[in-house]
């Protein structure tokens, strides 16, 4: 690998690209060209290496960029259509009060060290995830409790019906050999595969794990590089890599022996409109006339290259969507709210109301070229519609204390409807939602009962409620006091020969999702 890796960053020096590649040390370990028929080399970007390694407890497999941990075994797993199925468990049941989750799992399976893996393995996993982890909530969970060597009890603090979503990305460890200050850097666990090298700021290689439990991975070897976009396709280029992330920047070059795959996501952007009285975003129909003002179409055209489909929630294509959400694109209308609410508009081109000019400042982080460019896009898009905006790039240090009063651009998506709670519900007594100013007492109340439910896919049921319900909601007939407006496509190159296995619908960040079936991927 040390050679390949010299390669590609020659190549990216030689270009001036590689800022941020991690360009020091290379790596000591010789591994298979590639194109062999049981390895892949993939290069992902830089900001998928888990800063704390690959531990659970401190974020790997979780998070906000949400994936399969790969090296540890989870309870559960997400299908393809997003339904939940097995992986160490055997059967999932839970008590009438929703209070109670009791779970079998499989007695066959055991660590890479040999050791067995038991309840009692699964309940200090949740125990030290719940009291170490910074990254994901679990403060529904009270106590996990092993009752014998195959059966866990979760015992909760209060009802969480989308549980079974939590257990398919909590990797389980080894209680007998878990160091916290340790385990990220040497992991021990039961998954497809083991962790052979990393080597910080460059790669990981992943080698299939010869004791697994299920089928045997078909890729016997999965190196990943990190590496920033240009410096990825000049990998490409030289034809050193077998799949290369990019982005629509790239999307119009024609790499030989490369295709351009192009898979749809839930990952999503959007602008926050906050809901605070005496604004311009404070008026539901200057909100519900944004909605419907914006050709969504024409930001994947001319922004994405085609790549992406129009977003009209946080949540599209996911079985709790709502299907009120979608609206078509109506300039007409949307002028027609506007007047309704006041805004007239003057001989400048820009709206008035009572002597005050209708603008907005638009924030977007100043680490996204592509949200910077869907902000310009809809900033025009308003400017047409007789709302003047100014664009500030922001870093996220300040970006979220200012979306309490501006609209900032998001990106969001996942695999659990706790997306749409985290956007929408109002947060403890603060009386507002947390990412932007918003409260609705009947949204709270739909989310709340759903979590209350003891059925998973009953509950699907109350999360389109909370969506719309017919009467109020965070849709264009409601509040809409978010305005979401694409899904961008996460695009690979993919070397001639590499069969990459079906996809599910991927969540926000284009990383690690890529790879959670890599065990299933051949070459022909």
């Amino acid at each position: 690998m040390k050679r390949i890796l010299t390669l590609i960053l020659s190549l990216a020096l030689t270009a001036g690209m590689l800022a941020g590649c991690g360009g020091g040390n290379t790596a000591a370990t010789t591994t298979p060209q590639t194109g062999s028929k049981d390895s892949v080399i993939i290069a992902m970007g830089t900001t998928s290496e888990p800063e704390a390694g690959f531990d659970p407890a401190y974020g790997w497999g979780a998070g906000e960029h949400v994936h399969e941990p790969l090296i540890q075994s989870t309870l559960t797993v997400t299908n393809t259509d997003l339904t939940i199925g097995y992986d160490l468990a055997t059967d999932v049941q839970v008590s009438d009060d929703g209070l109670t989750w009791t779970v079998k799992i499989r007695d066959d399976v055991k660590f890479t060290d040999g050791e067995p893996l038991t309840a009692s393995d699964v309940a200090f996993t949740y125990n030290t995830v719940k009291a170490a982890s910074s990254v994901n909530d679990f403060t529904m969970l009270d106590n996990a409790e092993a009752v014998d060597d195959t059966t866990v009890v979760f015992h909760m603090a209060t009802p969480f019906s989308i549980w079974p979503y939590t257990m398919a990305i909590v990797g389980i460890v080894p209680e007998h050999a878990y160091d916290p200050a340790t385990y990220g850097q040497s992991p021990i666990g039961s998954g497809r595969y083991i962790l052979k090298q990393w080597d910080k700021g460059q790669q990981v290689i992943l080698e299939a794990n010869p004791d697994y439990y299920g089928e045997a991975p078909e890729m016997k070897q999965v190196t990943i590089l990190f590496m920033e976009e240009d410096a990825a396709f000049l990998a490409v280029q030289a034809g050193q890599v077998d799949l290369a992330y990019t982005s629509a920047t790239y999307a119009d070059q024609s790499p030989t022996g490369y295709t351009l795959a192009a898979y749809d996501s839930v990952d999503n952007r959007g602008f926050n409109l906050p809901v605070i009285e005496g604004t311009l975003t404070g008026d539901v129909l200057v909100r519900r006339a944004i909605n419907i003002g914006i050709d969504r179409q024409e930001m994947i055209d001319n922004v994405l290259n085609g790549y992406g489909t129009p977003a009209y929630s946080v949540c599209d294509q996911m079985p709790w969507y709502n299907l009120a959400s979608e609206v078509e694109y109506d300039p007409e209308g949307a002028a027609a709210l506007l007047d309704e609410a006041g805004w007239i508009m003057g001989a400048d081109g820009v709206r008035e109301k009572d002597g005050v000019k209708a603008t907005l400042n638009l924030l977007y982080p100043t680490s996204d070229s592509v949200r910077q460019a869907l902000c310009a896009d809809f900033a025009n898009q308003l400017g047409e519609l007789g709302i003047s905006c100014t664009m500030e790039g922001v870093g996220w240090d300040t970006a979220y204390d200012r979306a309490q009063t501006e609209p900032l651009i998001w990106g969001w998506g996942a695999h659990t409807p706790m997306e749409l709670y985290n956007i929408y519900h109002t947060i403890g007594d603060t009386g507002t939602a947390q990412y932007s100013p918003y409260a609705n007492s009947t949204v709270d109340s739909y989310m709340d009962q759903a979590l209350q439910y003891s059925d998973l896919e009953e509950s699907y049921e109350l999360w389109q409620k909370a969506q719309w319900d017919g009467t109020t909601g965070v849709t264009q007939d409601g509040d809409i006091p978010w305005v979401w407006l694409v899904n961008v496509s996460h695009l690979y190159w993919v070397k001639d020969g590499l069969q990459v296995a079906e996809q599910k619908i991927h969540p926000h960040g284009h990383g690690w999702s890529i790879v959670n079936n890599v065990d299933r991927w051949s070459w022909s």
